[in-house]
């Protein structure tokens, strides 16, 4: 019941998405389950400080890595604190825990020379398909934007005369993002194409049979390119989120302009790529410094 009212309140008050709902349900259906097996039947909102612990310790005996642990650890924090609102509980039990440490990575990029050949060498498929596949890089390489969000578009969201996008990103909020004169051309090649191989759905993207394009099918478009120019590990949609930021700012962009067209929430969001583009800077200082091979 608790677990219901807390996934009813963030969807409507709080905005969350549908994927960060499932997430949380899943969160807290987990933990619910251990409370179960390993104390009894304790209800979950009347877990205390030492169960979470153990929680934490069974998930990291388990190989769960950090970074996982943590976002479920946020989700206990959010489901108590909502709890301790709305005076269900009187202490939280959260107070105090700290999660595994997590060892800082930059984000995996794409370089520019990989995402040169990609999309201006690279031949891709005749008919709907590759011009389908082409139009959906392009479109996450020119405006940055999440795997949902890309989802989410539909033909109302492009406006041609305005040159912007509208998506819809995190907590439901809306933003506009510029379009280039390239893009647009590349979306209005492929909506030309979608309209002759007669599918009518308002999604923008659509799968061979005319249906909304769906996470599984996105994530295997966009790692079968990445293969073909990158040896990077990870090839996903979120991978040419960090190239877009990533390249904005080693070609001058400045972070609030790139901030706002990511819909990050902070500036220390969109910081995290100042961590590559000091490595290029590094790179060039080396080359081109006199005294620095001395």
């Amino acid at each position: 019941m608790h677990i219901e009212n807390f996934l009813h309140f963030i969807q409507i008050e709080k905005r969350y998405s549908s994927n960060t709902i499932t997430s949380y349900k899943k969160d807290l259906e987990q933990f619910q389950v251990f409370l179960h097996l390993q104390y009894a039947d304790v209800p979950i909102e009347r877990a205390v400080f030492h169960q979470i612990r153990s929680w934490v310790v069974y998930l990291m005996q388990k190989g769960v890595n950090p970074k996982s642990i943590n976002r479920k650890l946020s989700t206990l924090r959010s489901f108590y604190k909502y709890l301790l609102r709305n005076g269900v509980i009187r202490q939280n039990p959260m107070q105090g825990l700290q999660g595994p440490k997590t060892a800082k990575r930059n984000p995996a990029f794409v370089p520019e020379t990989a995402m040169e050949q990609l999309l201006d060498k690279l031949v891709f498929p005749d008919g709907f398909e590759g011009i389908r596949d082409r139009a959906l890089l392009e479109t996450f390489y020119f405006t940055g934007i999440r795997r949902a969000e890309l989802m989410g578009i539909r033909h109302q969201d492009i406006d041609f005369s305005m040159h912007t996008l509208k998506v819809i990103g995190k907590r439901n909020k809306e933003r506009l993002i510029p379009l280039s004169p390239v893009l647009e051309e590349i979306l209005k090649t492929y909506i030309r194409e979608k309209n002759n191989a007669g599918f009518t759905s308002e999604s923008l993207f659509v799968n061979n049979n005319g249906k909304p394009i769906q996470s599984r099918l996105l994530y295997s478009i966009v790692h079968k390119y990445l293969s073909a120019v990158t040896t990077i590990d990870r090839k996903s949609p979120h991978v040419l989120r960090h190239t877009f930021a990533t390249h904005m700012l080693n070609n001058g962009a400045e972070l609030d302009a790139i901030k706002e067209i990511m819909g990050h929430a902070s500036l220390a969001a969109t910081q995290v790529y100042t961590h590559n583009s000091l490595e290029k800077l590094k790179q060039v200082h080396k080359k081109a410094h006199p005294r620095s091979s001395k």
